[in-house]
């Protein structure tokens, strides 16, 4: 009897051993998704641009931190700018996903005929005139919702749009030296829990700048680039004693690459057309003009096929793949230059001819010499994946799963954040396919 009684008890507390590992199991589980949720409801982005960043500068220059960033990180094998690769367009396409001829910033330079105005980078009047942004930027997209946002020098954050502006933002100051944009971005981060931005960003062209006055292949890129990773390292030593791998996700990008050019491949217009007929707004690589109706078949016939290495487009003509037919402020024809090749009057060629010597964008996006860098790390990114070249329409809809905001209509889809993101992340994802 005794015996008995010993085996039940013994089986009892085998059972209730069981039921307790099995309790423990589901709720170390339990917290375990209890604490991925919670962290997923709290991530902030910081989005970095390093303006005319080639795909392959890292494969070629030695850049340590930039090797440091990506040991618990993820690269893409290249971003695909959209057409036409050029620095404001592409901005605003990423924090947008749409692409330039939707959202309305056709050019670095361009005209609207409804206004009867022109828009260039060095108009500053116009620059902060929200009138010329019709996407909606994910800084709204946060705002709207009640989330604090703090854009640093991103094309199109001076602006009010749609009757909004981000919490935070400053004037573009083109020499601002490095450590004072970080010492900008970690005093918002060091605000209190109720005032520090959901959304930050940073911006620096030196890697642009060096590639246009002295090519993608010279030796003074290579410096710009060894200086933006000097610059990498500093904000990573930053916010490492702000312990940021727990809370903060960075996303580093770039517009466009870089193609050589030369003042040997120059399409002259003079040989071919008054240029005066053109009344063109933008030159090279996208010749953009808005001749007289009635010069405008004049203008066509002399430029089609006028030189082989210029493509000329009516608007309706310009290649589908490009999204470029629609806007109001794409002009009624375009000349396209084949890589590497410029576009300019004999005037202006004569004045500049060491302007011709260095490297430009804009040009066809699909070709490789145009592609930048898209990298990525942080508590909402997985580090055993490795994306293909990707669109950069699909960049919005990233942050607004990282940030848990449903998007605005637009042009890209969900699959990078499917790609790239956490299981916790990518759960219940909006549906934009």
């Amino acid at each position: 009897m005794r015996r008995m009684v010993e085996r039940r008890l013994h089986r009892y507390v085998l059972w209730l051993l069981l039921l307790l590992s099995i309790l423990f199991i589901f709720s170390g589980c339990s917290s375990r998704l209890s604490r991925q949720s919670r962290e997923a409801s709290r991530q902030r982005v910081l989005l970095i641009s390093l303006d005319g960043f080639r795909w392959d500068y890292l494969d070629r220059i030695d850049t340590p931190n930039f090797d440091r960033f990506l040991q618990h990180g993820i690269r893409a094998e290249a971003f695909i700018p959209s057409f036409p690769s050029k620095t404001f367009p592409n901005h605003f396409t990423e924090v947008t996903g749409l692409y330039p001829g939707h959202h309305g910033v056709v050019a670095n330079n361009m005209y609207d005929p409804v206004f009867k105005a022109r828009f260039s980078l060095r108009n500053r009047a116009e620059v902060t005139n929200g009138r010329w942004y019709d996407g909606v930027p994910i800084w709204i997209t946060l705002e709207k919702r009640g989330l604090i946002s703090a854009p640093f020098f991103w094309p199109g954050s001076e602006a009010e749009i749609q009757g909004t502006r981000p919490t935070y933002y400053v004037q573009f100051q083109h020499d601002m030296p490095h450590q004072e944009r970080i010492a900008r971005v970690l005093h918002w981060m060091d605000l209190p829990e109720k005032e520090r931005p959901w959304f930050f960003t940073l911006y620096f062209s030196d890697v642009d700048d060096a590639g246009h006055v002295y090519g993608p292949e010279s030796p003074q890129l290579a410096q710009a680039v060894q200086k933006i990773d000097h610059t990498l390292g500093i904000l990573l030593d930053s916010l490492e004693v702000r312990h940021w791998q727990d809370w903060l996700n960075i996303i580093i990008t770039s517009d466009h690459g870089m193609a050589a050019t030369s003042k040997e491949r120059v399409i002259i217009l003079d040989d071919y057309i008054n240029p005066e007929l053109l009344n063109a707004v933008d030159y090279s690589p996208v010749l953009a003009m808005w001749p007289d109706s009635a010069d405008l078949e004049t203008v066509y016939r002399r430029l089609k096929g006028a030189h082989p290495h210029l493509q000329v487009y009516r608007k309706a003509e310009i290649p589908e793949r490009f999204h470029y037919r629609k806007h109001r402020r794409v002009p009624p024809l375009i000349g396209l230059a084949d890589e590497g090749w410029s576009i300019a009057t004999r005037a202006y060629y004569q004045r500049n001819p060491s302007r011709f010597d260095g490297g430009d964008h804009g040009y066809d996006n699909q070709l490789r010499s145009m592609w930048g860098i898209l990298l990525a790390r942080g508590p909402a990114f997985r580090s055993d994946v490795h994306p293909g070249p990707v669109e950069n329409i699909h960049l919005y809809n990233l942050l607004c799963a990282i940030l848990r905001v449903p998007p605005e209509p637009n042009d890209g889809n969900m699959s990078l954040a499917r790609q790239v993101l956490k299981p916790a992340f990518v759960k219940n994802l909006p549906a934009v396919e």
